[in-house]
């Protein structure tokens, strides 16, 4: 975990819960473009998801994030930074008492760009995760509230907004995940070759893949494609793939009731065993007993 150097005062915790809470819907939306607020008052684990280029401040309670074999935990006054799609599952630390209360901010390369002719040099090359946690530190959490506080001045929104998301975006690229962020706003950084490569996976996941032709796809050699993809998503591409797919067949499953078969062929198995070995692997029950029990609960799938 990165240190910010200073944690953050109760106080300004207090009035992140407090906005959260008023204003926090089930489908994380707000009338601010690229905010989510999110309210969870349960610890179950998750099912799959794909997460998007983000940053995430907790203000009370926390999350575990599983990717690939790494786990990410973060509490009330950290932050979380993702620079890429990437597939995770995990779980909130809460409960009905102490539900958890977090902000989103989708991280843009067109809004990250203009900033870096202003922002400390920094290297943007080299093989760098594509998710971290760290203290948000008081500065970032200032700012993280001035835009929550719009929420109750929605007349302020189209004028103050943009003004304070671009200052979020400054204390990021100039704090100890700066490298990172950079690489969304730079064409020619290796997050960006990796993440043609991620952009084909998820619109092409049902079909055959060869790592020679995603390679031409980032620019690189085969070999310096596999490392840094890895390095990134902290799997394989193959691995990558399964975890799309088999995503994607959760959800259709869902809808679908009875079509195991069916679905599997349509997310790109040929082989209805090896789908319903690797689906059990991945969720742990059988595909259609996975899927009743959705349904069954109601559980609403996040696709990304």
């Amino acid at each position: 975990m990165v240190s910010w150097g200073v944690r953050a005062t109760p106080d300004v915790l207090a009035e992140l819960c407090e906005i959260i809470a008023a204003h926090a819907r089930p489908d994380m939306t707000t009338p601010i473009g690229g905010l989510h607020l999110s309210k969870v008052d349960t610890s179950e684990p998750e099912g799959q998801s794909l997460t998007s280029p983000l940053l995430v401040v907790m203000a009370q309670g926390g999350k575990r994030v599983l990717l690939g074999d790494q786990v990410h935990e973060y509490h009330a006054g950290q932050c979380l930074v993702v620079t890429a799609n990437l597939p995770v599952t995990g779980n909130f630390l809460a409960s009905p008492q102490v539900p958890s209360l977090a902000m989103g901010l989708v991280l843009r390369p067109a809004d990250i760009a203009p900033l870096l002719m202003e922002a400390p040099a920094g290297d943007a090359a080299g093989e760098r995760p594509a998710i971290a946690t760290g203290e948000a530190g008081p500065d970032l959490l200032d700012a993280v509230a001035r835009l929550l506080r719009l929420l109750d001045r929605p007349a302020d929104v189209p004028v103050l907004a943009p003004l304070i998301q671009r200052e979020i975006l400054w204390r990021l690229l100039t704090g100890p995940h700066g490298g990172m962020v950079r690489q969304i706003g730079l064409a020619s950084s290796t997050l960006s070759h990796v993440s043609r490569a991620i952009q084909w996976i998820r619109d092409n996941y049902a079909e055959p893949m060869r790592i020679e032709d995603l390679a031409r796809l980032a620019g690189m050699s085969p070999s310096a494609f596999h490392r840094h993809f890895r390095a990134t998503t902290a799997m394989s591409p193959l691995q990558y793939q399964k975890r799309i797919r088999l995503q994607e067949a959760r959800s259709l499953l869902v809808a679908r009731a009875g079509d195991v078969v069916g679905v599997a062929h349509l997310v790109g198995y040929d082989s209805p065993t090896q789908f319903n070995r690797e689906y059990r692997r991945l969720f742990g029950a059988p595909p259609g007993q996975d899927a009743a029990r959705l349904r069954g609960a109601g559980h609403r799938l996040n696709d990304g």
